[in-house]
């Protein structure tokens, strides 16, 4: 981390050392309470941010109780706006604080720590849409950082490669469902149609629908064909469901077992703020900054 002063042509405020640049400095500090939580305030930061992550989380559940809000309504607007603007000055210095703020801004966790705040200001106009703040749940996946737990980040991140890798395969393997899905329902629409004029399958999408029910073994039975034909592919696509189910768990457990040989860590890159570098990294492997 002492590197993130190294002159590199990426980093505006990396032309001097901490005590030359107080911008630098003030970036760097809050870098490493926000976005690391080795550091006694990065961990105290982080806690804080969870228990008001639950507050606020508890806080919409419960104005959706007519009684409950009715009764404490002013109360729990005050809390919820507190911890909204709470919320707000956070998301601010985690742009103020990386080299690159777009990068943040568009990522996953960029996202998410957007939209934990953006539902309460757009209830002044559209009331009701704070109910959307619930998003902020998926804050508290930060818990596994904070207290250490490195086998559930481990094996988080294992799932977050492997799905990564195996993407180009799955994207191929729908393609081909989704081919099947419309050739199938398509076909059953024909038949039932050509047997009988007042069938349930009444346009080609009905049948693409019955396909999907049928090959992914939900089988709601509001619409089925009639015909011995139609059955028989019914039939047909019953079986395939249960195969279909099969290939896409083994592309993915292959993905996961390539992905767990890697040994990485929790360091976060100031420039695009990506963990997942191996334990030896001295550079980001996403974007090449210096770790």
């Amino acid at each position: 981390m002492n590197d993130y002063y190294d002159v590199t042509p990426e980093s505006p405020i990396a032309e001097a050392p901490p005590e030359a640049n107080s911008a630098a400095d003030w970036r760097f500090r809050w870098h490493e309470i926000i976005f690391e939580a080795d550091t006694p305030k990065g961990k105290a930061f982080d806690i804080g941010l969870l228990v008001a992550i639950v507050v606020s989380v508890f806080i919409v559940m419960i104005q959706s109780v007519e009684a409950v809000n009715a009764r404490f309504e002013n109360t729990l607007n005050i809390i919820e706006w507190v911890i909204t603007i709470g919320f707000s000055i956070e998301y601010a210095l985690r742009i103020a604080c990386v080299r690159k703020p777009l990068r943040y801004v568009f990522s996953f966790w960029g996202i998410v720590d957007l939209l934990s705040v953006l539902p309460t200001y757009v209830a002044l106009i559209f009331p009701g849409s704070h109910y959307l703040s619930i998003v902020r749940v998926l804050r508290l996946i930060r818990v596994f950082r904070i207290f250490k737990l490195h086998n559930y980040i481990q094996e988080s991140r294992v799932l977050l490669e492997a799905l990564r890798a195996a993407r180009p395969k799955i994207v191929v393997f729908l393609l081909v469902v989704m081919s099947l899905i419309l050739v199938m329902g398509t076909t059953v629409y024909v038949i039932e149609n050509f047997a009988n004029e007042s069938s349930e399958f009444t346009s080609i999408p009905k049948g693409i629908y019955w396909a999907i029910v049928t090959i992914t073994t939900v089988g709601y039975g509001d619409i089925a064909p009639q015909t011995v034909l139609g059955q028989t592919i019914a039939a047909v696509a019953m079986i395939l469901g249960y195969a279909i189910i099969i290939v896409p768990s083994g592309i993915f457990s292959v993905e996961i077992i390539a992905a767990s040989k890697a040994q990485t860590n929790t360091q976060v890159c100031l420039t695009c703020t990506k963990e997942g570098h191996d334990d030896d990294a001295r550079y980001c492997k996403y974007c090449g900054s210096k770790l």
